[in-house]
């Protein structure tokens, strides 16, 4: 009850220095981009994210990839459970024609999102979905079958692995240049170029493989249990 109290009179006294509803000033906003500027990244929204306040987002990413390990723990099969093989399906020609064709655009676009995050609208988190997005049309396009060709499921549990180690471990590089954990002391590059930013490019790139990754093997434990995995009810004997 200390501590909640505590807290609440923090909470109001912190909520009567906010700036007023509708004002065109804000201050956050006005340090945000200038800030984002002073390391040449164009969109402000990745420098917050990446840069200006890079320790939140490694959080953000962490809970999804323990909401991924939670995942394949629980839904992993059980020892009462059997393996069934998929059926083929029956899917009309026009979409599967819509779908193999979307496929290699929407995997393209995703992954130009991630690399121009620190350019314009988008980054790791937003292009990492498309591109799950985007592999999953083979499950519509074809069939459950099709899809796991085209995932293989071990390689994408590394890379979501590896992504999130990368975040983590590219935060040492503030840390070797004596300065603050995620600290952006890389060069910065020129304004507007892919190559700006500084580390922004790098941690973008690791969150969007490890969003990427954990979409997907997050995906494969429910398409697991929806196709293949059966219990003793299902048993036809």
């Amino acid at each position: 009850m200390a501590a909640a109290a505590v807290f609440a009179v923090a909470f109001t006294l912190s909520c009567t220095q906010l700036p007023r509803f509708g004002t065109a000033d804000h201050p956050y906003g006005t340090r945000a981009v200038q800030a984002a500027v002073q390391h040449r990244t164009a969109n402000v929204i990745s420098a917050v994210n990446f840069d200006q306040r890079a320790l939140d987002t490694l959080g953000e990413e962490s809970i999804l990839f323990g909401a991924v390990l939670g995942s394949v723990a629980l839904l992993r099969r059980a020892r009462d459970e059997d393996r069934a093989r998929p059926q083929p399906g029956r899917v009309l020609p026009s979409t599967l024609l819509l779908g193999a064709g979307l496929l290699p655009v929407t995997v393209l676009v995703g992954a130009y999102v991630v690399a121009h995050g620190q350019l314009s609208p988008g980054g790791g988190f937003q292009g990492g979905v498309v591109l799950a997005t985007g592999l999953h049309l083979a499950y519509v396009a074809a069939d459950y079958r099709v899809l796991r060709r085209v995932r293989p499921l071990a390689v994408f549990s590394a890379l979501d692995a590896i992504g999130a180690g990368a975040f983590t471990a590219l935060g040492l590089a503030g840390l070797i240049a004596g300065g603050a954990y995620l600290q952006n002391v890389l060069p910065l590059g020129t304004f507007n170029q892919l190559s700006s930013a500084g580390l922004v490019p790098l941690v973008n790139a690791a969150v969007g493989i490890e969003v990427a990754s954990g979409v997907i093997v997050l995906l494969a434990q429910f398409l697991d249990q929806a196709v293949e995995i059966t219990g003793p009810e299902d048993d036809p004997r």
